[in-house]
């Protein structure tokens, strides 16, 4: 392990919320709450004015609800998130080559192989001009954690949110690491920190203390070798600038469970679908198409079939994953469905299998029922998803409050406006429409967060496909918060829809 602390964590403040408080004035302050709003919804992100209330990332959207019934309750916009990111990574390169993103909110950047920093002085000033960049270009805030080891500047990042910047002096990492909670080290969740607590190890000390052959009698030796050595402070992980794609899926959570086994099969064609658009938006095919299985009673069947050869041919993953469905017995309900591919490669192999599924796909028997399907939503009632944006041809831009029972209520207001307005519509008013984001800092350049197009939400369960509680919605993973650490580390550093103001 490097002797200086120049290794960079960055994580973005509350940060799915913080950019919705930054778009939305009548926002800022207040309790905001981003995820899935459906029953079977979860809190991707919270606002640190929501976590006053215990609401935290990966909470059931119904407990959140309670326990902050008037908080402002928004449909993530992932497409405004993912430009935002963009911006911010681009500025990580430019201090170093070596920045390894781990989500669109957080990445690790190696300052010594940019020439950025050497020394702890020299650390500080990088993290510190980071922060005030970042806040420039995206009117946000983020917090950063320098130290000689990507576990520890991860940690430090922690104790310096909201906001802050903390440094790990090197020769101090071991009397920091010691009175932590074990749930802090790289690689142990839940079910590790349980097990270990029934061995009567609860702190990092106490990992210590237990010696390496009783840590891989316990969790094995790989995982109980590499727990020992970050428990001395020892990680010798480097930055890694490039992460392969092992894999590429979607998923939808529905909230009310589907019975009818023709419209389970119409929603796996549409995953299959939406999975390729993914693929191929990567440069990327695959040989393996994976189907997931929720049922009734929450049990998770998998499904996959490996082909001769990679494809992102659209009818030949319909075809695999509707062969897969036919294994999986539906019949008490499905809450959950997905489809992914993985094997991935750079390119694709087209085969006769690939050809047939394309001939089958384009024959004109078929073609009705592709159509009708198709169509379908045209005749449905207009759907608003709370926090997305509109336009109005009176009244300019504004996003949506709520919406249900033929109306849909929205604010007009815009990043650098005063608090805006509040209007009721009918949802087929012809007169409002979707519109793009705007950037949330006046004269932000071509990367700002227009994206061309408006943002439909998706992946994390109960996000919106309509309004509110609206079924087949998407899903994802939100990893858990490591536990704080003590004070004595030193760093620098809404209301109801149809409210007025």
């Amino acid at each position: 392990m490097r002797n200086t602390p120049t290794i960079l964590h960055l994580d973005m403040d509350a940060f799915y919320a913080s950019v919705e408080q930054a778009s939305k004035p009548s926002l800022r302050g207040k309790a905001v709450v981003v995820g899935g709003l459906g029953p079977r919804g979860v809190v991707a992100t919270a606002s640190y004015e929501a976590r006053v209330f215990g609401v935290h990332s990966a909470m059931p959207m119904a407990q959140a609800r309670r326990l902050a019934p008037n908080a402002a309750y928004l449909v993530p916009r992932f497409a405004v998130y993912r430009s935002i990111s963009e911006q911010v990574m681009a500025l990580l390169r430019d201090l170093s080559p070596l920045v390894e993103p781990l989500s669109l909110d957080e990445a690790f950047v190696d300052l010594e192989a940019g020439a950025a920093a050497w020394d702890e002085a020299s650390a500080r000033l990088a993290g510190a001009k980071l922060r005030a960049d970042i806040r420039a270009v995206t009117g946000l805030t983020g917090s950063v954690g320098l130290a000689a080891s990507k576990m520890l500047a991860k940690i430090a990042s922690e104790q310096a949110k909201p906001d802050g910047l903390v440094v790990i002096e090197p020769g101090t990492e071991r009397a920091l690491l010691g009175p932590l909670s074990v749930r802090t080290l790289p690689g142990v969740g839940p079910a590790t920190g349980d097990h270990l607590r029934r061995a009567g190890i609860s702190t990092v000390d106490e990992i210590a203390e237990a010696g390496e052959d009783e840590l891989v009698r316990l969790l094995g030796k790989a995982h109980g070798q590499a727990l020992y050595a970050m428990a001395l402070a020892h990680d010798e992980r480097p930055v890694v600038a490039e992460r392969e794609t092992k894999s590429v899926s979607v998923e939808d959570t529905y909230d009310v469970d589907i019975h009818d086994r023709l419209r389970v099969g119409l929603e796996v064609r549409r995953l299959a679908d939406r999975c390729v658009r993914r693929l191929r938006e990567a440069g990327l095919s695959g040989r393996t198409i994976v189907l997931k299985v929720r049922r009734y009673d929450f049990s998770t069947l998998t499904r996959s079939e490996t082909l001769r050869g990679p494809t992102d041919d659209p009818a030949v993953v319909r075809e695999a994953a509707a062969r897969l469905l036919e294994s999986v017995d539906t019949t008490g309900g499905v809450r959950l469905l997905g489809v992914g591919v993985s094997g991935l490669a750079d390119y694709t192999q087209e085969d006769l299998f690939a050809q047939a599924a394309g001939e089958r796909a384009a024959d004109p028997a078929e073609e009705p029922e592709v159509m009708a399907v198709e169509e379908r939503p045209a005749a449905v009632e207009r759907h608003w998803s709370a926090g997305h944006d509109v336009r109005h041809a009176e009244y300019g831009h504004g996003w949506v409050q709520g919406s249900g029972l033929g109306r849909v209520t929205v604010r007009f207001e815009t990043p650098d406006s005063p608090p805006g307005r509040v209007r009721t519509f009918r949802t087929d008013d012809p007169d409002l429409a979707p519109a793009d984001p705007l950037p949330l800092v006046a004269g932000a350049g071509e990367h700002g967060p227009g994206t061309g197009e408006p943002d439909r939400g998706g992946d994390v369960p109960g996000a919106g496909t309509g309004e509110v509680g609206a079924p087949g919605t998407s899903g994802a993973q939100v990893s858990s918060v490591p536990a704080s650490l003590p004070n004595s580390w030193s760093g620098t550093g809404g209301g109801a829809a149809t409210s007025r103001p």
